[in-house]
């Protein structure tokens, strides 16, 4: 069996694969291959599987170039960058790795939201530029998180994740939203059940983790931004088009509210102009599941996955 990996990932998916005496090919580059480039490397080989990443766009185009192909399994949670229907008439499995990050990307969220209430970004940047010349009683001043309410926008495995911090380590008011009510969750943390709107208007965070669709798409938009608190902090450890970044750079600059946390972005690696040069607003890489020990589960499972499919038998973590 030949399975291709389209980017470097941790040793122990690999591991896996060459354990079980398939033959493994990894780009050596260690960067995203264009559709061009992934379409001449897949037309190589009659590759059975191709381990892919969130950055790959893989469409009816991709499937064609390698036929033999029987899997495409996504390294990450979201599956937005795999057109579902075209593998559907391909005929291919196409998997994912969920679950896996849930506690990671929740660790991540809350490490924005504390980062960015309590200036922590902007207190090390004027540490380190000399600016501390003694304590002082009003030098960066910050927020609270204990007791303040927490809006979450998807309630997900890790939307939940983030809510259990938030209730049992700093005892917050959770609002939500989701497509679906959840009354089990609402009586184990106390949680009301509201729409988007009187989620973003009464919330003093805001953290979103919903899928990127269609209806999710700019969610958070010019006119759900002017309606949130002025002293309210956004949150975004999901997909970056869930917000218009171009509003959220004018909210930002206008004080509509008070800062933000992103670890995604609307049109990855870049930024929308005016965002990195300002201060309310803190932004990571894309790094929420990124610890040694998810990265490397997340590796095994797609493997694992891969394993399953060409042995003939159900992956454990098909998409429908």
């Amino acid at each position: 069996m030949k399975v291709y990996v389209t980017r470097k990932i941790p040793e122990a998916g690999i591991k896996k694969l060459k354990d079980k005496g398939y033959e493994v090919d990894i780009n050596p580059e260690d960067k995203v291959l264009s559709k061009k480039e992934l379409i001449k490397v897949l037309k190589k080989k009659p590759y059975d599987a191709v381990l892919c990443l969130l950055t790959d766009k893989i469409d009816g185009e991709i499937f064609g170039a390698v036929p033999s192909a029987k899997i495409f399994a996504n390294y990450a949670v979201g599956f937005d960058n795999i057109n579902l229907k075209d593998a559907k008439e391909k005929n291919v499995v196409i998997t994912n790795t969920p679950g896996v990050l849930t506690e990671t990307v929740a660790e991540h969220t809350f490490a924005l939201m504390l980062a960015i209430a309590h200036r922590i970004a902007e207190a090390d940047k004027f540490t380190k530029a000399g600016k501390y010349k003694g304590w002082e009683p009003i030098l960066l001043l910050g927020n609270d998180l204990s007791h303040k309410t927490l809006g979450i926008v998807g309630l997900g495995r890790i939307g939940s994740r983030v809510a259990y911090h938030a209730v049992k380590g700093f005892d917050m008011k959770v609002f939500y939203y989701d497509v679906r009510r959840d009354e089990q969750f609402e009586k184990e943390y106390g949680a009301e059940f509201e729409s988007v709107e009187e989620v973003l208007k009464e919330s003093d965070f805001i953290s979103i983790h919903v899928p990127l669709l269609d209806s999710t798409r700019h969610l958070i938009n010019k006119e759900r931004l002017n309606i949130m608190k002025p002293t309210a902090y956004l949150i975004n450890t999901s997909r970056g088009p869930i917000i218009d970044e171009k509003a959220l750079v004018k909210a930002l600059e206008n004080k509509t509210i008070k800062g933000a946390a992103l670890d995604v972005f609307e049109n990855e690696p870049e930024l929308a102009p005016g965002l990195a040069k300002l201060d309310n607003v803190i932004l990571t890489p894309h790094i929420a599941s990124g610890t040694e020990e998810t990265r490397s589960k997340m590796a095994e499972m797609a493997a694992e996955n891969i394993i399953a499919v060409l042995s003939g038998q159900t992956p454990p973590n098909v998409v429908k």
